[in-house]
């Protein structure tokens, strides 16, 4: 019987020992599960505060590209030149936000020549220019391509630049000169000091000069062709460059003397106006336009 009454008190002893067990375990427990709560809840801010900046880093870029606004841009041009032309196309071409002015009849006047001297078109406007403005189809897009980094239409490698400055000097030397000959006077426009279309010679000697200029194209035509385009689309490679805007522009005045362009050449004008869409098509056909006037009033 004593050995009975023992073991029934041991294991009543026991029970209360397990349960004071049991409690310790669960307030322990409970302790540290409140510090861990309070972690976490710490922790969930700090998770959080460190997530959206990244979250935010992911979307910026997209929000900048959308807010990105186009550089502004002042230009002075005359509607009929194919010189104008050249930087109206470059400007819709490389995005600018620009704002056109007709200088038509405007740059003799005191204001205009007081900023141009040599009272020509195209000219922007810019103040980070030593003296405010700058004209030259040629310089003016060389300068915005510089300013605003425009690869695509310069590039900035030394060899590639090269060819692309090598084309515009020769159009402007050797090309340009012919065309301006052979259209000028068809167009009415008035020739440089010193040509025949702007001398006393008689109109006979005139026309041949005119006929001796348009026969002279082909071959500097030719050299675009075979050297500077070389099996390309254009000069500047797989995209119009600055001097593909400047060449095809040119070639645009040789309509109204019927010149038969050939048939790489009229390609060639197709492509880029298909490359560039409206931003040449727009400017392209104020020129159309004036030389089909012209031809018309000949033909009248």
């Amino acid at each position: 019987m004593a050995k009975a009454a023992m073991k029934g008190t041991k294991k009543a002893a026991a029970k209360p020992a397990a349960k004071a067990k049991a409690t310790t375990a669960a307030k322990v427990s409970a302790k540290t599960a409140k510090p861990a709560a309070k972690a976490t809840a710490k922790a969930a801010p700090k998770a959080a505060a460190n997530a959206a900046p990244k979250a935010a880093a992911k979307a910026a870029p997209k929000a900048k590209a959308k807010s990105a606004k186009k550089p502004g841009l002042k230009l002075s041009m005359l509607r009929p030149s194919v010189n104008n032309m050249t930087v109206r196309v470059f400007a819709r071409a490389a995005g600018f936000d620009h704002a056109e002015t007709d200088a038509w009849g405007l740059t003799r006047t005191p204001e205009f020549l007081a900023r141009n001297p040599a009272h020509l078109t195209p000219m922007i406007e810019d103040k980070s220019l030593p003296r405010g403005v700058l004209w030259e189809s040629c310089a003016i897009m060389q300068y915005l391509a510089n300013k605003y980094g425009l690869d695509k239409f310069y590039p900035k490698a030394p060899a590639k630049r090269a060819m692309v400055d090598s084309a515009m000097f020769y159009l402007i030397g050797t090309l340009y000169p012919y065309v301006a000959r052979a259209t000028y006077p068809a167009l009415g426009f008035p020739q440089y000091a010193g040509e025949v279309g702007h001398s006393d010679a008689h109109a006979d000697k005139k026309s041949e000069a005119q006929k001796a200029a348009a026969a002279a194209i082909a071959e500097p035509l030719e050299v675009f062709h075979s050297f500077f385009r070389d099996g390309k689309p254009f000069i500047g490679g797989n995209n119009p460059s600055i001097a593909d805007i400047r060449l095809a522009a040119t070639l645009e005045f040789l309509a109204v003397i019927d010149y038969e362009l050939p048939k790489w050449a009229k390609d060639y004008m197709a492509a880029i106006e298909k490359k560039l869409g409206k931003a040449y098509a727009e400017p392209a056909g104020d020129v159309r336009g004036y030389i089909a006037h012209v031809k018309a009033q000949a033909a009248a």
